[in-house]
């Protein structure tokens, strides 16, 4: 009798790990929609009993080789790729004071810089801020996008990506070139176009998020992916796992070539649910 309460303790276990690890792939997924669906600098409002203050600041660059990102002051970075000669910089300034006018203050005090390096800086010694960015670039472009507080977004652009964020979730789609990422504490949402991929490969990894993987059935790669903890789903025939008998843990992972392969795609988490979802349905 012990052995069997000791059996049906681990399915129910599991079960709440595989339930908890959908739960957090749709919210991501929600948060993705809400992002995609609100204004890029709506006022917050109060905060911590303080009052908030943003304003979006627009600006132009000219197109080169490399764009370089420094969000480490806190706030997002969202790349899109389109038919563009040049760089167009669109930044929201979010501040927070113990009024309006001290809030505006502290914004007054920003200025946001185009050269070498996109970054943020503040002449006064004030934490109380935050910059985030949407950032329009022509589809071939390298990035070297870095985050610390705010998730980062790229979306059609072909080149040498990377990119590193510390606290914020990571969405990858219609990407090319050699892709290279990271974050801390965040989902990761990765969406494949096409039957293949053109350039050197993806690779992103999250410690603690959930990994959404979207392709079309007849993808050609070879598709690494897997989680320490969590549930594991798959749309696709031959992207599934079996969970390792007498093992404690979910331990789910893949290593394998489809469709004939192509370049190395490597989506992998350590705490998280992984879904790999058809693109074809």
């Amino acid at each position: 009798m012990k052995n069997l309460r000791d059996i049906r303790a681990c399915f129910y276990i599991l079960a709440v790990m595989c339930f908890l690890s959908g739960m957090v792939v749709f919210a991501q997924d929600k948060a993705e929609k809400d992002w995609k669906t609100r204004d890029f600098c709506s006022n917050n409002g109060s905060w911590d009993k303080r009052v908030s203050f943003s304003e979006k600041r627009e600006m132009t660059a000219a197109a080169g080789g490399l764009v370089n990102v420094d969000g480490v002051k806190n706030g997002g970075i969202s790349i899109r790729g389109e038919n563009r000669s040049d760089v167009l910089v669109r930044a929201c300034v979010q501040t927070w004071g113990g009024s309006d006018e001290e809030a505006r203050n502290i914004a007054r005090n920003i200025r946001i810089e185009t050269g070498s390096v996109i970054k943020a800086e503040n002449a006064a010694d004030d934490k109380s801020w935050s910059v985030s960015y949407e950032i329009l670039v022509p589809r071939s472009t390298n990035l070297n996008l870095t985050a610390r507080n705010g998730g980062i977004s790229i979306s059609s652009v072909e080149g040498a990506i990377n990119f590193d964020t510390t606290n914020g979730g990571v969405s990858l789609t219609d990407l090319a070139g050699d892709v290279k990422g990271r974050t801390s504490n965040g989902g990761v949402n990765v969406k494949l176009s096409g039957s293949s991929w053109k350039g050197s490969g993806l690779d992103v990894e999250t410690k603690n998020g959930g990994v959404s993987l979207t392709m079309s059935d007849n993808y050609a790669a070879r598709i690494e992916t897997g989680t320490v903890n969590g549930g594991f789903r798959s749309e696709i025939n031959g992207l599934s796992v079996e969970r390792t008998d007498g093992s404690r843990s979910s331990n789910r992972r893949i290593n394998t070539t489809i469709n004939g392969g192509g370049a190395p795609i490597r989506v992998i988490t350590t705490n998280g649910g992984i879904r790999i979802n058809s693109s074809s349905n």
